[in-house]
């Protein structure tokens, strides 16, 4: 072959720019310091909104009877563009996450992803709302105060955090994570002083309060500089809600949430906006009832704003301002532990030179006081300590039971009640024994997703102990509280000898937190080593176990003459700004449908254009409230608040769905108010 000049100046060119990015590509890092792929994703998870008792007080005549604000799941997906690793993380407006709803997520995930995210590398984590519909563990005893388990309401929430992580893994772009922290004041206070305070002095002198008041938030930014979303932890019970109360809602952390949303332009039904998450962290002993005491019924809703603005208001501040990039590696270790039956050893039994173990799974009398700043139980007081006298209560549950003098030598302190763990229906206990130990790591930040509600104290011991073993790795640690499953709280062993509710409600006695603690630092050591974990004893899998089902709805009725949808109660013809709007409609029962990623109701004002919605069901300035009307009929009142409406014409419009008692057939149908006016 013969060669020109031409062709061997083409040719030497070619060989040196091909050097020369050789050279480039491998002195140059594959992405710059501080990127990542991140997605964030938003999706329904509301459950029925009738007829459904609450998670959290364990009233059982505390049932849903309509809709203040609607149920989101939020997710965030973090991969790290060097190695290749990917963590998801979960924030449920939910009052817990039972152990079987992180299994069905994750049984969907490996459909759908195959191993891109399992068990080690998801987290999903409750804000602990108070107004949730419950009926959704596969655990008895998270299950009782509502007469049962409803698949419905389970298959809801746990689609809803699949659908969240899809459309999060369906958002992954460049972009950076930016962090940032500060005080929150005003904003909780300890609802057990008492046993807070039988922590040692010097451990209480090394803080300035005696609750976690340190806001950690993170703010998802994409190449291009756009804001993808927000997360942040704060320790505070959402309990503003009162027991009283049967309107769903998210409570103070939901109201922070939607206040975000809404000045950033979310859109709930696009598969592609912007998330703000208000996780829970170790608010065990935080109640939010700061200054008003413990909730009426009157001014509960009030008060619940005022939580809310001051978290958004905080969060808002600290997003605007987060200037740091979080930087290094994403990492993740997860296992699964025993906690009925765990050794501790010397090295985790802060003064004392024997080693310690956890006991089979008990709640003590306390725990039936219930939380007495927030949401009491029986009429009896906290601190109650072994021995105590056994005539101050009677046969409080369904089942015969014997305390064995093991089990209460094991407790110390607390006085059995009810050993969760001996109580065995169908051969499975009322509540789950193995338990998740998880830390995900995104840079320098760790997250550690614990699964009980964890106390101030015993928080602050466990980011220590986790902070100490990642030493070099992280210069951040938060504890995302209620995560991955539900075993009651844990308190410190100084706390847990006061036995107030929280110490009460420690199922695995006195020395859980130091098991938890040993745990954790394994997993955190192995992480900082590079090492893998084992993965520990296999959870139960319980979702066909279950032997008392909610029924659904029989069928729907109306009067005679009348239509579903067909106004009962029609609105003034006008108002003027300030006043609330009321209509009642004739309808059809809300388990029927629940309307995700939809609304029961719209409020539409009229324009150039035609009629446009101003608000829906998830706005807190409007109330679907459903009652029973005789054996079968429904009555649905929609009330619109319309202190921040523009003059103009309006119309309320209610969407619901009725179901035949002749063919079983559910059909949907609509109600329409008469046109008013707001001056």
């Amino acid at each position: 072959m013969k060669f020109s000049k031409w062709h061997l100046f083409k040719l030497f060119s070619l060989a040196f720019l091909f050097s020369f990015s050789a050279i480039f590509i491998q002195t140059s890092p594959s992405i710059a310091a501080g990127q990542f792929n991140i997605g964030a994703g938003i999706y329904d998870i509301t459950g029925p909104a009738a007829e459904c008792g609450m998670m959290g007080y364990s009233m059982p005549d505390q049932k849903t009877e309509g809709i203040q604000m609607r149920l989101r799941s939020r997710a965030f997906v973090v991969v790290d563009p060097n190695n290749g690793k990917r963590v998801a993380f979960v924030c449920a407006e939910a009052g817990i996450i039972p152990q079987g709803v992180k299994q069905g997520v994750v049984k969907k995930l490996l459909t759908k992803y195959g191993g891109l995210y399992t068990d080690e590398n998801v987290a999903i984590s409750a804000t602990h709302t108070h107004s949730g519909p419950g009926a959704y563990s596969h655990y008895a005893l998270y299950n009782l105060s509502m007469l049962g388990y409803d698949a419905k309401h389970y298959n809801t929430v746990v689609d809803g955090i699949y659908q969240s992580i899809v459309r999060a893994h369906g958002n992954l772009e460049s972009g950076e994570i930016r962090i940032n922290m500060g005080e929150l004041n005003d904003c909780g206070w300890n609802r057990s002083p008492a046993a807070y305070n039988n922590n040692p002095a010097s451990e209480r002198s090394q803080y300035s309060s005696n609750t976690d008041k340190t806001m950690i938030l993170l703010r998802f930014v994409s190449a291009s500089g756009a804001d993808l979303g927000a997360i942040n932890w704060f320790a505070i019970h959402p309990t503003s809600m009162g027991n009283t109360n049967k309107l769903i809602s998210g409570d103070n952390k939901g109201y922070a949430s939607y206040l975000f949303e809404k000045a950033k332009g979310t859109n709930y039904a696009a598969s592609k906006t912007f998330v703000a998450a208000f996780a829970e962290s170790n608010a065990g002993d935080v109640s939010p009832n700061i200054y008003w005491g413990y909730p009426d019924g009157v001014n509960d809703y009030a008060h619940m704003k005022t939580i809310g603005e001051r978290q958004y208001n905080r969060a808002l501040t600290l997003f605007n301002n987060a200037a740091v990039n979080l930087n290094g590696s994403v990492d993740f270790r997860h296992m699964h532990v025993n906690m009925s039956d765990q050794y501790v050893s010397p090295a985790y039994m802060p003064g004392q030179a024997y080693a310690g173990n956890t006991c089979t799974a008990a709640i003590g009398v306390s725990m039936l006081a219930g939380s007495t700043e927030d949401g009491k139980g029986i009429d009896i007081p906290e601190g109650i300590t072994y021995p105590y006298d056994i005539s101050l209560l009677g046969q409080v549950f369904p089942w015969e039971f014997t305390i064995l003098p093991e089990d209460q030598e094991c407790h110390q302190e607390k006085p059995i009640i009810l050993p969760m763990g001996r109580v065995t229906p169908q051969g499975i206990p009322l509540t789950p024994e193995i338990l998740p130990v998880q830390i995900l790591k995104i840079g320098n930040l760790a997250i550690i997703a614990h699964p009980t509600e964890i106390t101030t104290m015993a928080g602050r011991r466990l980011i220590e102990t986790v902070k100490s073993a990642l030493a070099g790795q992280v210069d951040y640690v938060v504890i995302a509280a209620l995560s991955n499953a539900y075993a009651g709280y844990v308190a410190t062993r100084e706390e847990y000898a006061m036995q107030h509710y929280e110490g009460a409600s420690t199922h695995f006695g006195p020395y859980t937190l130091n098991a938890f603690q040993e745990q954790f630092a394994h997993i955190a050591t192995a992480m900082k080593n590079g090492y893998p974990v084992t993965p520990g004893p296999t959870p139960r899998d319980i979702a066909n176990a279950q032997i008392l089902n909610i029924p659904g709805v029989i069928f729907d009725d109306k009067p005679l003459f009348k239509s579903f949808g067909s106004v009962y109660s029609d609105a003034s013809a006008s108002y003027s700004r300030g006043q609330t709007v009321s209509v009642t409609f004739w309808g059809g029962h809300p388990k029927n449908n629940y309307q995700i990623q939809n609304t029961f109701l719209k409020v539409e004002k009229s324009t150039s254009s035609g009629w446009v919605a101003v608000a829906n069901d998830w706005d807190p300035e409007t109330k679907y409230i459903w009652k029973r009307d005789g054996i079968a009929n429904s009555k649905i009142t929609i009330k619109w608040d319309t202190t921040g409406a523009a003059p103009g014409t309006y119309r309320i419009r209610h969407f619901g769905h009725w179901k035949s008692g002749w063919t079983g057939a559910i059909s949907s149908y609509t109600g329409t108010s008469r046109t008013f006016t707001v001056n």
